[in-house]
């Protein structure tokens, strides 16, 4: 699939579903479990295939290995394989059912797979009021927009901030729940602070464009995109999410505010 499409596709994803499918998976993810021997040569399609392929081998050939059953989940997130992915850390749950690491991994995939309520269930058990996780949490509030919880979700994302300052992983899902919840201008707000910090990935940024795009402002969301894509590339995907918001009445709903939205900045200091 071409990059655009790839790019325009995982936006409107997020936009429309509420954030289930915008996972943080990095390819520090995919290859910090087992060493940088064995890392593909970049996150292209064909080398992350051929590198789950690998992992698969040693996964059937090492079931019980939970840092093989990680890597090799986390690579079948990266590829979208959202089923596949739930059902490899299914089995390491039930071979380590009081490990954290593990049952986070589960509970994430699980919401990548859109199976909502077992996601909160493995969830429950990935974390510890003292020593929560900032990523638990955060996974948390996306779960919660999906559900259409917005206010459950952005306090969420408040919480998981105080634990990690400045994330800009969830940043960006605290902007797109201000979206989703009709508050373009404050979405616009968290999602430029998140693509301003320097761990900010290509998705942080493409979620800025995908709001000012919503709010009109075509040019800046092409000089947003410009930053991972070529001009032509950024004018392709701006002008295909214009074609959509004018095609689907869901998009052009996004864009009309809803009573009591507030537009003044929320501060997302962590001593909040």
């Amino acid at each position: 699939m071409p990059i655009r499409k790839r790019l325009l596709a995982s936006a409107a994803l997020c936009a429309l579903i509420g954030l289930g499918g915008c996972k943080t998976v990095s390819m520090d993810d995919v290859t910090g479990s087992i060493g940088a021997p064995s890392a593909p040569a970049s996150n292209s399609p064909e080398d992350l295939r051929r590198y789950s392929d690998r992992l698969r081998e040693r996964y059937e050939a090492h079931p019980d290995d939970k840092q093989v059953a990680l890597a090799y989940a986390r690579v079948l997130r990266a590829r979208d394989l959202t089923d596949q992915a739930a059902a490899v850390l299914q089995n390491a749950a039930i071979k380590y059912p009081r490990d954290r690491e593990v049952l986070s991994a589960y509970g994430k995939a699980l919401a990548d797979a859109g199976r909502l309520q077992e996601a909160k269930n493995a969830l429950e058990y990935a974390d510890t009021p003292d020593d929560p996780s900032w990523s638990v949490i955060s996974t948390r509030g996306s779960i919660a927009d999906q559900m259409g919880d917005h206010q459950e979700a952005q306090a969420q994302y408040e919480t998981a901030l105080k634990l990690s300052p400045g994330e800009p992983s969830v940043l960006s899902n605290l902007g797109l729940s201000y979206a989703l919840a009709h508050d373009l201008r404050r979405a616009e707000q968290v999602l430029r602070e998140a693509a301003a910090s320097p761990r900010a990935d290509m998705r942080v940024r493409q979620n800025l464009a995908l709001v000012l795009a919503l709010q009109g402002k075509f040019a800046e969301a092409e000089q947003v995109s410009e930053r991972d894509l070529s001009p032509q590339q950024a004018r392709e995907n701006v002008a295909s999410i214009r074609q959509m918001i004018s095609t689907s009445d869901r998009w052009r709903d996004l864009q009309a505010p809803r009573a009591g939205a507030r537009p003044k900045r929320v501060s997302l200091d962590a001593g909040r």
